[in-house]
């Protein structure tokens, strides 16, 4: 299956509720420091919405919750790769994004098969503090060249006017988190993405 090229991501299910009118077609729902009754709850209604507008939903993450709840795609970073049972994962037919910052992490996201391999920050990033500062376009030339077929999510500083740099260095698809949520008009800024990306 082919993702499509804009790639929000939320860290509550209202977002998804506010923007899946607009026509996206793939998120990852990113929830941090809640308990598991929460957690279960947002990701069971992030489900419910996505296959009612043809979202692709990515679970960032709780694979167990994703297992349990029959989700299609989980994303791991390198340390949920340190806990995550693999072969569970993959007996629950769950396909996988992983998280990537340099060599070494890439060798090891390919030995278990992505689905996707993401590569960040790009740009500087609010969002997360991090021992990589910006990556940059370079990079991403470089990773594409690296993995291939593979789709490749350049995220980290991305905006709306960043993107088509990003696309001619070789990213397949590119993601947004504060460039949506921390816009005066998330809404028009959606819009914007889906103009920039389709």
């Amino acid at each position: 299956m082919t993702l499509d090229r804009f790639y929000p991501i939320f860290d509550d299910v209202r977002w998804l509720e506010r923007m899946a009118p607009l026509g996206i077609k793939l998120v990852q729902l990113r929830i941090k420091d809640q308990p598991e009754p929460e957690l279960r709850d947002q990701i069971a209604k992030a489900k419910t919405i996505c296959q009612n507008s043809g979202i692709t939903l990515i679970v960032n993450d709780y694979w167990k919750l994703a297992m349990d709840l029959d989700c299609d795609w989980i994303h791991l970073g390198q340390e949920d790769l340190d806990v995550a049972d693999m072969a569970a994962i993959r007996r629950a037919g769950l396909r996988i994004g992983i998280s990537t910052h340099d060599r070494d992490e890439l060798d090891r996201a390919l030995g278990h098969d992505p689905d996707y391999v993401a590569l960040g920050p790009i740009y500087p990033t609010k969002l997360k503090k991090m021992k990589w500062h910006q990556q940059g376009l370079e990079k991403l030339s470089e990773w594409k060249g690296l993995i291939g077929d593979i789709p490749l999510v350049a995220i980290g500083g991305m905006s709306v006017e960043r993107a088509p740099g990003a696309f001619e260095a070789g990213a397949d698809i590119v993601s947004a988190v504060t460039d949506i949520t921390w816009h005066d008009s998330p809404e028009d800024r959606v819009r914007a993405w889906l103009d920039a990306t389709r």
